[in-house]
């Protein structure tokens, strides 16, 4: 066995094995999750094996068996529904992000900053996540509705399975615009995405509240142990700042 000199654990560094992870990210936590791993395997050792997508397809994943050791969802509910299964090692579930929702177009000018473009309606296609699957869906959602305006652009939305291809809609000009994660679209602080983009205030939506935990599956690993320390290390949440997330 191959030993290191230091692996980062519950926020200290301490003498540990070289280990492997299987983590299920979901997929608004891309770019921060690709760029902590990075810098959680060249200080610890470790590796990290990552899949991104759906956090509603995760849970389902996991229900049935999946070999996944650490979820970082979109949300925290299906953590604590994991929980209730009996599916996660108890008292390691934990908020690790808050996610920021964010109307976005890769026209420049089609957003205001008030996001008033959705009642004009001045479009043809709205993209937002499956709200079934995927939380930043769901909050789009309650968005909608809030400001009075689902029953008009109903006829317009086009859903992505997750937050990555409803990003990927708008992207290519698929979609016009679309309430996509402010991570996608912001690094070191400011929007890099061009475009133009509507930061939805907080208070339109239920708080997007994205919950780690170690699964049963993980017990015992010390790699998936040293990356969830890792995810509550200022340098880790300086660097989720960056991507727009809160805490």
């Amino acid at each position: 066995m191959r030993w290191l000199g230091w692996a980062l654990v519950g926020g200290g560094l301490l003498p540990a094995q070289a280990g492997e992870v299987q983590v299920a990210v979901a997929s608004n936590f891309t770019a921060p999750m690709q760029a902590m791993a990075v810098a959680f395997e060249r200080e610890t050792g470790h590796t990290v094996r990552m899949s991104f997508g759906a956090s509603g397809k995760f849970y389902a994943q996991i229900k049935h068996g999946a070999p996944f050791e650490v979820l970082l969802s979109a949300d925290d509910e299906k953590p604590a529904q994991l929980e209730k299964d009996g599916l996660t090692v108890p008292g390691s579930r934990f908020t690790y992000a808050l996610g920021t929702l964010v109307l976005w177009s890769a026209q420049a000018g089609l957003v205001d900053a008030k996001g008033e473009v959705l009642a004009k309606g001045a479009f043809q296609k709205l993209a937002i996540a499956a709200p079934k699957l995927a939380p930043y869906g769901a909050a789009a959602m309650e968005v909608l509705s809030g400001m009075g305006v689902l029953a008009a652009v109903q006829p317009k939305l086009v859903q992505g399975e997750n937050i990555a291809q409803t990003y990927q809609f708008v992207s290519t000009g698929n979609a016009e615009l679309g309430f996509v994660a402010l991570s996608q679209v912001m690094k070191d602080g400011v929007l890099n995405a061009g475009g133009s983009a509507w930061i939805v205030p907080a208070k339109l939506h239920r708080p997007i509240r994205q919950d780690a935990v170690l699964l049963a599956k993980g017990r015992g690993n010390v790699a998936a142990e040293a990356l969830l320390a890792y995810l509550k290390t200022d340098k880790t949440q300086t660097l989720l700042r960056a991507y727009g997330y809160g805490r």
